[in-house]
């Protein structure tokens, strides 16, 4: 049966949380992911779940204990932002090499310095090669629906990864929004239980956790985690067909909007998709071929799936909402230009940061792109390919 409700991004978050019951959550608040443990621990104290809620000193020891938990055999999660992600850096990278299948709700927020609390992409895209899948949500609909898939793709025998879901800091996680939910039930069946084949309470596999790895094993451990992150893109993919025949909902690794004719587009990930779309949409009803590709997964990166979307445009922009700080663009940009490359796929191509420490992003800004796109149909030209939207002293 499907629920009719009104619930900020956060409340979503924190519902799906609670329909997946988890055994354990362990968690500290930052801003604005504060909300998430918050109202999970409401429905710890009034019995909606079981789940063992574990408050604990700092998001270095939240990582810690979902990764003991996890070891344990135990299902967790745990939700953080910015400067508590890389409070428990050392722990994200242990949790992936360990195969240990936690999933995060990640709330995006710029990360410190200088002090701001609210929204860019700094502390996803720090750590898109720690070993993490990661999925973006546009909407607080889609933060519930990846987090309903996370376990289902994390856990899988092929894969074996944690998994953290970004939505933006604010701009959804605490703008209420309609959202269709999933009745109980429904929610625990499609999820399943944990049966880990191997943890450390298994009393007839008695087994070590995070020895010493050196010269002669690192290196084919790394592989296969690698190989890993390969095999989810089936996996991710196989997990959208069951959710979609579940809920009616579709999702693939990117959305394609007003692609089918497109002769001019803008990749973007997370709530900048929903401006895009309308701005798209203005454009096209002057005549012009605009279109929107949304990248909802962004580790495993799918450059083949991009590279085939974009193949037929005459010009395409990539937006960052976190600067690479490396001369040659944002993170999103150089892996869509690199996997363009690779594909044998030429399309004049410019990179945009945009948006850093919540800077309002509006119809202007992504229209500036379009027509610097257009632009460059005419001339055949791209003079930068690296630029700004919406920032002082900048063309």
């Amino acid at each position: 049966m499907k629920i009719r409700e009104r619930l900020s991004g956060n409340e979503a978050a924190a519902t799906a949380m609670r329909q997946i019951n988890p055994d354990v959550v362990a968690a500290f608040p930052i801003t604005p992911s504060t909300e998430i443990p918050q109202y999970f621990s409401s429905f710890v104290s009034n019995g909606k779940v079981d789940t063992e809620f574990v408050a604990v000193e700092s998001e270095h020891s939240a990582m810690s204990a979902c990764i003991g938990a996890e070891a344990a055999g135990a299902r967790a999660m745990t939700a953080t932002s910015a400067n508590g992600m890389s409070l428990m850096w050392e722990m994200l990278y242990i949790a992936s090499s360990l195969r240990l299948p936690i999933v995060m709700s990640l709330v995006n927020r710029a990360v410190s310095g200088p002090l701001n609390i609210h929204n860019d992409h700094s502390d996803a895209m720090g750590a898109r090669d720690s070993g993490w899948i990661q999925l973006f949500s546009e909407t607080n609909q889609e933060a519930y629906d990846n987090l309903l898939m996370a376990h289902r793709i994390a856990e899988h025998k092929d894969v074996l990864l944690p998994v953290m879901v970004c939505q933006d800091g604010f701009i959804t996680s605490h703008a209420i929004e309609n959202i269709e939910l999933e009745d109980d039930e429904s929610v625990k069946k499609f999820v399943g239980e944990y049966h880990p084949e191997h943890y450390l309470l298994n009393d007839k596999e008695p087994i070590a956790i995070g020895p010493l790895d050196l010269q002669a094993y690192l290196f084919e451990h790394k592989r296969q985690q690698a190989k890993a992150m390969e095999n989810a893109k089936k996996v991710i993919l196989d997990v959208a067909k069951d959710f979609e025949k579940l809920t009616g909902r579709k999702y693939g690794f990117i959305e394609e909007y007003r692609m089918e004719d497109a002769e001019i587009a803008v990749v973007c990930m997370n709530s900048t998709a929903g401006t895009a779309k309308y701005t798209a949409d203005k454009l096209r009803e002057k005549g012009v071929k605009a279109g929107v590709i949304k990248v909802r997964v962004f580790r495993p990166f799918p450059a083949e799936t991009i590279a085939e979307a974009l193949k037929n445009l005459k010009a395409v922009a990539i937006l960052d909402k976190a600067d690479g700080l490396n001369a040659v663009g944002g993170p999103l940009f150089t892996d869509v230009t690199s996997g363009m490359l690779i594909n044998n796929i030429h399309v004049p191509a410019i990179g945009y940061v945009y948006g850093i420490g919540g800077r309002d992003t509006t119809e202007e800004d992504i229209l500036e792109a379009y027509t610097d796109l257009q632009e460059i149909v005419k001339t055949g030209k791209v003079e930068r390919p690296y630029r700004y939207l919406g920032v002082r002293g900048e063309k």
